[in-house]
């Protein structure tokens, strides 16, 4: 009897559990930090969806690995500690839901502690009346687009760089405008390149913004899906209009130095559903084309 009740508890209880198959590239989860996740449900499913630090996640299906997909991150401003990733499928075969949760353990990166003394026009660190009245203006538009969420994942494959050029400063670093009256951290990636230099659109997607705002200037936004956007800033020159639908590395912009920008560079941010990553590690993740 209790050898059939134990033969019962590895067929129907942890064993089917361990039937689940969850990998994440890469392996060790860092805050500020893009991964992808890769699910081997113990069934046919017919759709994949999940939460992750409050995020939802919508997953894809690749024929090729048998595996369901998505691009999740983790916060900046995570701690390191152990967060719960929690799955919901539907099965193929049964309208039966099919649920699974893991716990994920998060480390912390290192960014380099570079404060950098800039200088600015007194405007971006001052703004009079009306310059405040522009910059609560660009604010509206921000808080209205890059905010909006579309789950149809566009994005096939791995990101690119946007520019072939040298990286002039990273994620992470922190720095100081006009000795000390503004500061902060530095959300993105900056390439040093002249004005004037083609600017690539990192992966497909569709352009959500383009047009200037007042810290930004001359500013891209493509929507790839799933909550992730690529933002490209301080630009002197726009190659696409809001609505259109672009390729990677097709040319979106030329870059330049318009905005709160110290001179010519283009400055490039990742956003995953409102939460900033480090995009040299977005360019680094080998990533499927799925179906």
């Amino acid at each position: 009897m209790l050898a059939a009740v134990f033969l019962c508890w590895l067929l129907c209880g942890p064993a089917h559990a361990a039937t689940w198959t969850i990998r994440t590239q890469p392996a060790r989860l860092l805050n500020g930090a893009p991964f992808l996740l890769q699910i081997k449900p113990p069934s046919k499913l017919a759709s994949l969806t999940g939460t992750w630090l409050g995020h939802q996640l919508t997953f894809s299906y690749d024929a090729s690995t048998k595996t369901w997909f998505a691009l999740a991150g983790v916060s900046f401003e995570t701690n390191p500690g152990v967060y719960t990733l929690d799955l919901s499928g539907e099965r193929a075969s049964a309208n039966a839901p099919l649920s699974f949760t893991r716990k994920l353990s998060v480390a912390r990166a290192k960014y380099p502690q570079i404060k950098a003394q800039l200088s600015v026009d007194q405007k971006f660190t001052e703004p009079t009346p009306e310059q405040l009245k522009e910059i609560e203006e660009s604010k509206k538009v921000k808080e209205d687009y890059l905010n909006r969420v579309s789950f149809a994942r566009e994005w096939s494959g791995r990101f690119i760089a946007p520019a072939d050029a040298a990286i002039s400063d990273v994620f992470g670093s922190e720095r100081i405008f006009n000795s000390g009256k503004t500061s902060s951290p530095h959300q993105g990636l900056d390439y040093r390149v002249p004005t004037g230099t083609p600017v690539a659109a990192m992966n497909d997607g569709t352009v959500l913004l383009a047009r200037p705002l007042y810290y930004e200037g001359g500013f891209v936004v493509l929507d790839h899906g799933q909550g992730l956007l690529t933002l490209y800033l301080h630009l002197s020159e726009f190659k696409v209009k809001e609505g259109d639908f672009v390729k990677r590395g097709q040319e979106i912009a030329l870059s330049g130095g318009t905005g709160r920008a110290t001179g010519p560079h283009l400055h490039v941010a990742v956003r995953w559903q409102g939460t900033y990553l480090d995009p040299a590690r977005l360019i680094q993740l080998p990533l499927p084309k799925g179906d």
